[in-house]
């Protein structure tokens, strides 16, 4: 019976130029699980969290995410993930708070989230996102990603630049969504130790 919410990916294959990156990979991951991708450099973690997140096009194979029994067509699936990824650009000339009210207008939720985020993440609102250091900057994504409490996160790279009260607080974070029944893929974690973990991807390299 098919699962009325999960993510299913299945034979993705994507190259760039003469280079083959991903050669038909697949993957399940449901409510209260994490799907871990490890990989040496190179080896295409980033381009599958970009390719399940909508913003990356495959050239083979196919991406399904189901939600309460109603797969999404790309542009929902964009719109419903959380993604944190270290290219995931800021602006600049705003501040912390501005950035996420930005996000926040774009993603149809209430403005209010954003400093109730930015007080989880122990961010200061009035400083503009160009004087923040890189470990507060990552906490910004993540900020970005749980605006509008998506079920799906897909992260690439989550505790990349953070000392280690913010790797505690992100793992915290990631523990709750997954007690709440969310889940999530996450890519590139380093050596921390990843909470739910139902099943892995080795993409080699």
């Amino acid at each position: 019976m098919e699962p009325a919410t999960c993510l299913r990916f299945e034979g993705i294959k994507r190259r760039f130029g003469r280079l083959r990156v991903l050669t038909g990979v697949s993957g399940t991951v449901g409510p209260g699980e994490v799907l871990l991708v490890h990989g040496a450099n190179g080896s295409g973690k980033s381009t599958l969290v970009r390719i399940l997140a909508g913003l990356l096009a495959q050239e083979r194979g196919t991406v399904e995410y189901r939600l309460d029994g109603r797969a999404l067509a790309i542009d929902e699936r964009r719109r419903a993930v959380g993604y944190v990824a270290p290219d995931l650009a800021l602006y600049e000339e705003l501040t912390a708070v501005e950035n996420l009210e930005f996000f926040c207008r774009l993603r149809g939720v209430d403005a209010g989230r954003a400093p109730e985020l930015l007080d989880r993440l122990g961010l200061p609102h009035d400083r503009l996102a160009g004087a923040l250091s890189s470990g507060m900057r990552q906490r910004l994504r993540w900020g970005w990603a749980l605006l509008d409490r998506p079920r799906l996160l897909l992260l690439d790279e989550p505790f990349q630049n953070l000392d280690q009260p913010g790797v505690e607080q992100g793992t915290a974070i990631l523990d709750e969504h997954l007690a709440a029944g969310g889940f999530a893929v996450v890519a590139n974690p380093g050596p921390l130790e990843v909470p739910r973990v139902a099943s892995r991807i080795d993409l080699g390299g």
